[in-house]
């Protein structure tokens, strides 16, 4: 059984929430049903849950405020929240999950398969550090980045990361240390995540950080040179994009 507690202030929400795990997935336990950070945290403290649905705004106040006031957080979260960009930006960011509401049965099957496919369930405090120092941060370069491998979670800060390079189902992460890091998530996954941050994509197989670009090569497409001294081709199709981007940083 996969302990639980479902954290929310809408009573309509929580109730849908524990109707359809009662109903359809008899594997998960609800411990308790909590509407506010204080109610929340005596639940987690008393009953030591294995996971943790939960919004983001409850009574007016952040669940990060209550998260961060624990101990230890030894269990997983699956967000359940409405869009809020920028929440779920550092939700992705630090390698969480999130159910973006309305959800269905669906959904919550895909996000409970996910929660029990992972390997290392003892990961959850460098997530929750890199969540945290998130949510303080405004600027790009003092981000940092969850990356799952086949070994567990690696946690970076945006600028030392060079390029990407996709691998078919997997990325390969080029880092200033000369270390690479073969990721298990697509390219397309981190070009959506990392655009706004001085990323660009400019070739099927290669996205690269434009503070890390040495020099441009002209040609058809032409080539970049990283900070690393690796060479990367520019497709046409993303040239004048390219161009555009590395003169406006």
């Amino acid at each position: 059984m996969i302990r639980t507690i479902i954290i929310e202030d809408e009573a309509n929400s929580s109730s849908f929430l524990q109707n359809i795990l009662n109903s359809y997935f008899k594997n998960v336990e609800v411990l308790a049903v909590c509407k506010n950070n204080t109610e929340a945290k005596a639940a987690i403290e008393q009953l030591k849950p294995e996971l943790v649905f939960s919004d983001i705004e409850l009574e007016g106040e952040s669940v990060f405020n209550m998260l961060q006031q624990l101990e230890t957080i030894s269990f997983e979260v699956i967000f359940t929240t409405a869009f809020e960009k920028y929440a779920i930006r550092a939700i992705k960011f630090s390698a969480l999950d999130y159910l973006l509401k309305p959800f269905g049965k669906d959904d919550l099957e895909e996000a409970l398969q996910h929660y029990q496919q992972k390997q290392n369930k003892q990961q959850q405090a460098p997530q929750f550090d890199a969540l945290f120092h998130n949510l303080k941060q405004l600027h790009s370069d003092s981000k940092k980045i969850a990356l799952p491998a086949s070994n567990g979670l690696t946690i970076i800060s945006l600028k030392e990361i060079i390029r990407c390079q996709s691998d078919i189902n997997y990325t390969w992460f080029y880092l200033v240390t000369k270390n690479k890091i073969l990721v298990t998530k697509t390219l397309k996954e981190y070009e959506e995540l990392l655009s706004d941050y001085d990323f660009i994509r400019i070739h099927n197989s290669h996205l690269i950080n434009l503070h890390h670009v040495k020099n441009y090569s002209k040609g058809e497409g032409g080539t970049v040179t990283m900070s690393d001294g690796s060479v990367v081709d520019v497709s046409r199709r993303k040239k004048e994009e390219f161009l555009k981007k590395l003169e406006a940083l």
